[in-house]
Formats: structure tokens, C-alpha cells, sequence
């Protein structure tokens, strides 16, 4: 048996296994094409929503972006908050007499402060009821 490129179609079992499988190959191409395709579509679809820069981590980015945007601007409220205080210290004796009496306990001359206990809380003093 000859492997002559034009020869007349031989029956299958006459055929050997790399004949059997070029034929197979050429009369399902076109199947094979579009399963191939397919394929390669589902893959770059995987990747755009999975990979490492897809939409996954992208949500993921945004979410971190946001908390990240709110943390900012309370800090940035809390910074202005702090420079007024601390320009309210440099400037106003008031304001520094305030800040000496509550964090220093300080007092005047001939003035008596007393210190009382904590108030104890109203669910463990609160008797229980019937």
C-alpha cells in the first residue's frame, strides 16, 4: 500500500491509524475550530473576572478606596477640629483656665474642690422585679 496524495478513497479498514486520524480531523475541522474557540473564550472570560487585575480585585480596590476616602476626611475634620483647640490654647486665657482645671485639677486660691465617687451603673443597681 502506497501513500500516493491522490489516490482514490480507500475503505477504513485499509487505512492506517495517522490516514484514520487526518481524515477524522478533516471532515470535524470545523467543530474542532469552534470548540477551540470557545474554549479560548471561556478562558479570557476566567481571567477577566478572576485574574489578577480583574473585576474581583478591582471591586475589591474600589471597596479599599472608599474606606480609605472616608478614614481620610475624618481625619482631615479631626485635624481642623485640633488646630482650632490649639489655637483657642495659644490665644484665649479662658480657655487655658479650662484646660488647666479639668485635666490638671488645678484651683483657685481659697477654692475647694470636691471629688466624688462614679456613679454605679442603673442595670446593677436596679432591683429585679417579680
Amino acid at each position: 500500500m502506497t501513500d500516493a496524495p491522490h489516490s482514490a478513497p480507500q475503505s477504513p479498514e485499509n487505512l492506517s491509524i495517522l490516514d484514520r486520524a487526518r481524515t477524522a480531523y478533516q471532515a470535524n475541522r470545523r467543530r474542532i475550530g469552534t470548540v477551540a474557540a470557545i474554549l479560548v473564550a471561556l478562558l479570557l472570560a476566567w481571567h477577566a473576572v478572576n485574574g489578577r487585575n480583574g473585576l474581583s480585585s478591582w471591586q475589591q480596590k474600589r471597596a479599599e478606596d472608599k474606606a480609605l476616602a472616608q478614614e481620610i476626611e475624618q481625619l482631615t475634620a479631626e485635624n481642623a477640629h485640633l488646630s482650632q483647640h490649639v489655637d483657642r490654647l495659644k490665644s484665649d486665657p479662658g480657655a487655658i483656665e479650662y484646660e488647666a482645671r479639668l485635666r490638671l485639677r488645678y484651683a483657685r486660691p481659697n477654692e475647694i474642690i470636691y471629688a466624688l465617687p462614679p456613679t454605679p451603673d442603673s442595670s446593677k443597681a436596679a432591683p429585679a422585679t417579680k
